[in-house]
């Protein structure tokens, strides 16, 4: 079984880092683990949705927080992959072939 990919650029990393705290600032996750959210975020990113992370973090609430409950929802915390036909608002117009 292929592991899930976690490898980021320092920059990617940061702005990951920034939209989790976009999240806890807004307190509209109130039980939520920072950590956890990185992770998917970082999963959803590296494993077949790379997401367009600048304009991501810049989003409208509206829109922003649609991609966060959509990633939370529907990845698929074993192979990295989102489920359901989900697909961020601010996913990178350039997907990878695979």
């Amino acid at each position: 079984m292929k592991q899930i990919s976690f490898n980021t650029t320092r920059e990617e990393a940061e702005i990951i880092h920034a939209i989790t705290m976009r999240v806890l600032k807004s307190g509209n996750l109130k039980h939520f683990d920072p950590l956890n959210l990185m992770m998917d975020i970082t999963a959803t990113h590296c494993n077949g949705n790379k997401l367009d992370l600048q304009n991501f973090l810049d989003a409208p609430d509206f829109d922003f927080f649609h991609d966060i409950f959509g990633i939370i929802k529907n990845l698929n915390r074993t192979t990295g992959k989102l489920e359901n036909f989900f697909t961020p608002r601010y996913s990178s117009k350039l997907q990878a072939s695979a």
